[in-house]
């Protein structure tokens, strides 16, 4: 079976390290998150509310690119500690002290991010550097693990960030803004080293999810933290009842059948490396940063029900919630290579209202959007329940492939022709 190598660079007959699945009570095909990458989630609370923070102060396009080229780094970092936990057996000391450490540079960049392009912009960049050199010290016994994404990151990336935390504000945001790019096409340019990478299916689809519901976990702080600095009156409970609608909306399009069909999906692919790319750590990306994207929305609009928003607001309100479902199309059509009618149509008339919110009261706002979300996933209800009753279930099936066979018609879930296993 093929270990950290292929991941990494190196050739699949010089890999070594510890055998995927390897531990206590973990079979070949079913890994568990450990405890201290559950630990090292909770930096990554922190770094969303901050990354949250920075995109609450500056709401135009090129707040939303600064705030971007911030978040991509932070995302990153999780996403090079989540990999090397998939493939490797990383439930030892040694490990465990290395993403711990990682965890620490995680903080660093957090605190680093509200002045990211002022006098804390080295901490961000050397914050960042520790983190890949940590990772990259974990595999370091892999031949050929400098070239690969893991090397890329300790040998381009990295500095970029390092040196742009030491120029002015300009300078340092192209340099920032290359350094993502770096680590987004890290996967695209080593596509064929990472070719026969062993990714556990079950241990994947169960990271990526816990970080959106981190992302979701952002909404709630949202509303809960601006609601209680207000009186509270009629109006503003309502808003609050509102924005908590929005926000179960979004966890209920991707936890009640997105997340069984991504894990259907990894489990049958012919290259788990590519879905993994594509639906996992590019995916999620954007179906983060939309609802980063909501999170600020409910700052602005829960404080004063009956103001006008302005248009920044209700831009990352509907934008981030039209990014959110449209992404669903995206990766639908990236695994099952159909599309999301229902959460496509639903993105066209989310992003379609835009306009014409910038003109009423948030309150009126909240409503509208938290009506659209139940309607959508009103009608996905009757598809799934209209399409799971002639999908057979063979007796003894897995509970994630009866949940794919329930998510047949649903949008943005598995097609009527998935196999169950």
């Amino acid at each position: 079976m093929s270990t950290a190598g292929e991941a990494t660079g190196a050739e699949p007959e010089e890999a070594a390290g510890g055998e995927p699945g390897s531990g206590p009570g973990v079979g070949p095909e079913e890994k568990r998150v450990t405890w201290a990458e559950l630990y090292f989630d909770l930096v990554f609370v922190f770094a969303i509310t901050q990354v949250s923070g920075l995109l609450h102060h500056q709401h135009d396009l090129t707040g939303l690119v600064r705030a971007l080229v911030v978040f991509v780094p932070v995302y990153w970092c999780w996403v090079g500690t989540t990999v090397q936990a998939n493939i490797r057996d990383v439930d030892n000391l040694r490990d465990r002290l290395g993403i711990l450490l990682v965890g620490m540079a995680g903080l660093f960049m957090a605190l680093a991010v509200p002045g990211a392009y002022g006098r804390r912009g080295l901490l961000l960049g050397a914050a960042y550097w520790l983190a890949r050199v940590v990772l990259l010290l974990l595999l370091v016994r892999v031949p050929g693990v400098w070239r690969g994404p893991y090397g890329a990151g300790v040998l381009v990336s990295g500095p970029l960030l390092l040196v742009g935390g030491l120029l002015s504000d300009g300078p340092r945001l192209a340099l920032w803004a290359a350094a993502a790019l770096c680590d987004l096409a890290a996967p695209l340019v080593f596509r064929r080293r990472l070719a026969t990478v062993a990714y556990h299916p079950s241990h994947m689809p169960e990271r990526f999810a816990t970080f959106l519901l981190v992302a979701l976990g952002e909404t709630v702080v949202g509303i809960g933290a601006t609601a209680a600095r207000v009186r509270l009156d009629a109006a503003e409970l309502v808003a609050v009842a509102a924005a908590f609608t929005i926000s179960a909306g979004l966890w209920w399009q991707y936890f009640v059948y997105a997340a069984d069909a991504m894990r259907h999906a990894v489990e049958v692919a012919d290259s788990r490396r590519d879905v993994v790319r594509r639906i996992f750590q590019y995916g999620h990306l954007a179906l983060a940063a939309g609802v980063i994207g909501v999170a600020v929305g409910f700052e602005e609009t829960v404080a004063d029900p009956w103001q006008a928003l302005g248009t920044g607001s209700v831009a990352l309100l509907y934008g981030g919630c039209g990014l959110y479902l449209l992404t669903f199309g995206y990766t639908r059509w990236m695994m099952f290579r159909r599309l999301s009618t229902t959460r496509i149509a639903a993105a066209v008339v989310v992003l379609g209202l835009l306009p014409a919110m910038v003109r009423l009261p948030a309150l009126g706002v909240l409503v509208t959007l938290a009506v659209l979300l139940v309607l959508l996933n009103g009608v996905e209800h009757l598809r799934v329940v209209r399409a799971s009753a002639g999908a057979p279930v063979p007796a003894g099936a897995s509970g994630e492939a009866v949940g794919a066979v329930r998510a047949v018609g649903a949008a943005g879930t598995a097609p009527a022709s998935a196999p169950v296993e």
